[in-house]
């Protein structure tokens, strides 16, 4: 499991250095705390109506948000 957290993490490195994705370069702390709020809206809002599939897949795309702002 950790090879693959290191894989993903190593992912998001290459995307925000010189040369990677433009958009993910240009990110902010203003612009990944409005990112973070509408994963997490769109998490609650999965649990709420008690949809375990969309919940895994929103949990998935907080944790990968999450990721970024480390």
């Amino acid at each position: 499991m950790s090879a693959n957290f290191d894989e993903l993490v190593g992912i998001l490195d290459r995307l925000r250095e010189p040369g990677g994705c433009p958009w993910d370069i240009e990110q902010t702390w203003e612009s990944y705390e409005k990112c973070l709020n509408e994963e997490l809206e769109e998490v609650i809002a999965a649990m709420r109506n008690r949809d375990a599939r969309n919940l895994c897949e929103e949990v998935g795309d907080m944790l990968f948000n999450l990721l970024f702002v480390v």
